[in-house]
């Protein structure tokens, strides 16, 4: 069994670069930077101005190397469906965006396979308290209402539709 290194890295979707963090952390490997990073920004293109973590095994005998790319963080898929720069600094005072339910479940469903929560219900509430520190409201209202609203069979329609 050859000897692999794993390289972990967050990079910008689309825009790895060989300079730091992966020059430097690919370089010892005696792998090809240029055709990792021409990898990485194919797998990633789609997550544009979103922080994507890419994971690098390098094959250290024969110098091979497959890349495996994450999902971003749930707050970089609100900020990037929200068309805005960053959460807010002061979330209970300061709204930065307002999100659809179906943004919301857009987002769930994307993020599901790394959440805790075994059903998109969970899952989407679990991006609602994300939305909560990050100053986002979901139809206009505080996404804590939202959250209780799907404990209150609110949004069924919804959720049946979403997961056929």
């Amino acid at each position: 069994m050859a000897d692999k290194k794993i390289v972990d890295l967050l990079v910008s979707g689309g825009q790895a670069n060989a300079g730091p963090p992966l020059g430097p952390a690919l370089g010892p490997l005696g792998v090809n930077t240029m055709a990792v990073v021409n990898k990485i920004n194919e797998l990633t293109k789609d997550y544009a101005g979103m922080k994507v973590p890419v994971k690098v095994a390098v094959n250290v005998e024969d110098k091979t190397f497959e890349v495996t790319v994450g999902t971003p963080t749930a707050s970089a898929l609100i900020v990037s469906e929200l068309k805005i720069e960053k959460g807010s600094g002061t979330p209970n005072t300061e709204k930065v965006g307002d999100l659809t339910m179906e943004q919301v479940l857009r987002i769930a469903k994307v993020k599901q396979p790394q959440l805790l929560a075994s059903t998109l219900k969970g899952a989407a509430k679990e991006v609602l308290g994300t939305c909560v520190s990050m100053g986002v409201t979901v139809e206009g209202k505080d996404p804590r209402e939202v959250q209780a609203e799907i404990d209150e069979g609110n949004y069924e329609e919804l959720f049946n539709k979403t997961e056929e």
